[in-house]
């Protein structure tokens, strides 16, 4: 496909434009009457020392106008480039045609990304918290993979501490038959309400962590029972998302590979003590200290996060390692990064925090796990998809694979939900407002594409005649459709999914603005079979574009 921005780019840097004031700079018009795209040519006026409208004057003027413009026009300090429709239409369309219903991943890059996303924890509900970190890094992986990289997904398990220390007293004192994550969670709320009066179980779960460490029998055993029961549970979840990891190497995996690191840090006199405890001291970097070893001896949290780095880069030797977690841990990264790149890896650049806000549910108060104060992610899901299941039955009650298609739609609302805003930005979330098949929401995507489907299945695509494209509806979809891969790449660019999103809103809207103006099966047969190419063109983009944010397309609804 054409990047119509860049060859205008190309154009104003070959007419005498500094490079660094034009690049990323020609946007899209929004309205038709401004042309396609436009400069500011006011980003000039500074280093060029003259009015923006001299400066697009002289810049419309020098010739050799990419083969796509037509014309070009300066109003109010902008340079305006009018599109040859015809033209692009037939090489916008041609390309979709080429490509076919499914997009081909692009040719490898021979680079590789790590995405650490999701990192349930053991024992504990996969609940409504972590929603983000995983369709966030799940809609990564299938971005990045679709742009050549090699990625590999990485769900980097909470798999060590304490706490299991406290759910092995739990199950022994009052666990019963075969456990399961809800009776796991029940032992856990159990543990923390008894010992509110009775603190020698702590003492006992210190004991019992401590048996694990040292490779007890009975205690290693519970404890990957423990893993295997949470596993399974999670799997579930996962399978319905349409999540997939490469590694679940978690905090446990780096238990004999801390050492090294401690040691380098004491190698380069990077370790100091304070109050007893080892730490890395950031005070000329505008940072409290870094905690590596506690007063007993014991690692932290950036001790294993350390080794994991290194683990990754001498493993994997990654292009980016990123990290897509909540914006609260900036400062554990900051400080993770910053030591990295103090022990001499220069590859700690390379290394990316991917913050996100925080995701509650619509009514619904804080969470706590000890008080067994959960909204389980499955809950949510489930309660989608029954509620997509009633629609179904009011409004289509004869279409086939009903269960099938409210679990497509259910699901595919809930994700949208949690990716159609910036990913910084808190979700409160509602079931309700997420399954409106009206707004801007993941219904409203897959009703667009079985709605293009309905239309295609009643007359074939013959040769397109690009003329009657040209139109403002018409030639909007033409313009949308060519900015898939550039969203794409922008996506992966700003780690962020929702761009997508908002692209295939933008580009459902102007195909059902142009559906409700254009007749597309007709009398006139040329006519037909533009409108038809141009339909189907749009099915694959929404298709192949919602698989990148995890949505299925069901072709009926």
């Amino acid at each position: 496909m054409m990047d119509f921005l860049k060859d205008i780019e190309d154009y104003l840097i070959w007419a005498g434009a500094p490079e660094e004031n034009v690049r990323g700079e020609v946007v899209w018009s929004q309205d038709p009457k401004n042309g396609d795209c436009a400069f500011p040519c006011f980003k000039l006026s500074k280093s060029m020392r003259k009015s923006p409208m001299i400066i697009a004057s002289e810049l419309s003027s020098k010739g050799n106008l990419p083969l796509f413009v037509a014309r070009t026009e300066c109003v109010s300090g902008y340079l305006n480039f009018f599109f040859d429709r015809e033209l692009v239409a037939k090489e916008v369309l041609l390309c979709c045609k080429e490509r076919g219903e499914t997009y081909e991943a692009k040719q490898s890059k021979g680079k590789t990304i790590c995405i650490d996303y999701s990192s349930v924890n053991i024992a504990k509900p996969f609940h409504i918290g972590h929603l983000l970190t995983t369709v966030i890094g799940g809609s990564l992986y299938r971005i990045y993979k679709y742009l050549g990289y090699n990625v590999v997904g990485i769900n980097h398990l909470g798999d060590w501490g304490t706490q299991f220390g406290k759910l092995i007293v739990a199950y022994l004192k009052w666990g019963k038959g075969e456990q399961t994550m809800d009776s796991l969670l029940d032992l856990y709320v159990k543990f923390h309400r008894e010992a509110e009066t009775n603190d020698s179980l702590n003492d006992e779960a210190r004991m019992w962590f401590k048996k694990i460490e040292d490779g007890d029998k009975q205690a290693t055993e519970l404890f990957a029972e423990f893993k295997r029961i949470t596993l399974e549970e999670v799997d579930k979840v996962y399978k319905r998302l349409g999540i997939t990891f490469d590694s679940y190497n978690g905090e446990a995996f780096y238990n004999d590979k801390m050492q090294p690191i401690i040691d380098a840090l004491k190698q380069k006199n990077l370790l100091v003590e304070s109050d007893g405890a080892m730490v890395v001291n950031l005070d000329e970097y505008g940072m409290p200290p870094c905690l590596i070893l506690k007063s007993d001896g014991a690692t932290l949290y950036a001790t294993r996060d350390l080794a994991a780095a290194v683990y990754r880069k001498n493993t994997y030797d990654f292009y980016k390692n990123l990290y897509v977690v909540a914006y609260q841990q900036n400062l554990h990264f900051k400080q993770l990064f910053k030591v990295l790149e103090l022990l001499g890896y220069d590859w700690a650049k390379d290394c990316v925090h991917v913050p996100f806000g925080m995701v509650s549910l619509e009514g619904v108060g804080a969470m706590s796990t000890r008080e067994g104060k959960v909204v389980k992610l499955k809950d949510v899901l489930s309660e989608a998809v029954d509620k997509t299941k009633a629609i179904i039955s009011q409004k289509n009650p004869e279409l086939e694979n009903k269960d099938e298609t409210a679990e497509a739609i259910g699901v595919g609302a809930v994700v949208f939900g949690a990716l159609i805003n910036g990913r910084i930005k808190d979700v409160v979330f509602s079931v309700d407002k997420a399954l409106n098949f009206d707004g801007e929401t993941g219904p409203y995507l897959q009703y667009t594409h079985a709605r293009c489907c309905s239309i295609l299945s009643k007359g074939e695509a013959g040769e397109a005649d690009y003329s009657t494209l040209t139109d403002d509806e018409t030639f909007e979809l033409v313009r949308l459709l060519s900015r898939f891969d550039q969203t794409v790449t922008t996506a992966a660019e700003r780690y962020e999914p929702s761009i997508i999103s908002r692209y295939l809103i933008d580009l459902a809207q102007a195909f059902n603005k142009f559906y409700i103006g254009h007749r597309v099966i007709c009398d006139d047969e040329k006519l037909q079979s533009s409108r038809l190419a141009i339909t189907k063109a749009v099915r694959d983009a929404l298709r192949n574009g919602m698989s990148l944010i995890l949505l299925k397309a069901p072709e009926k609804m």
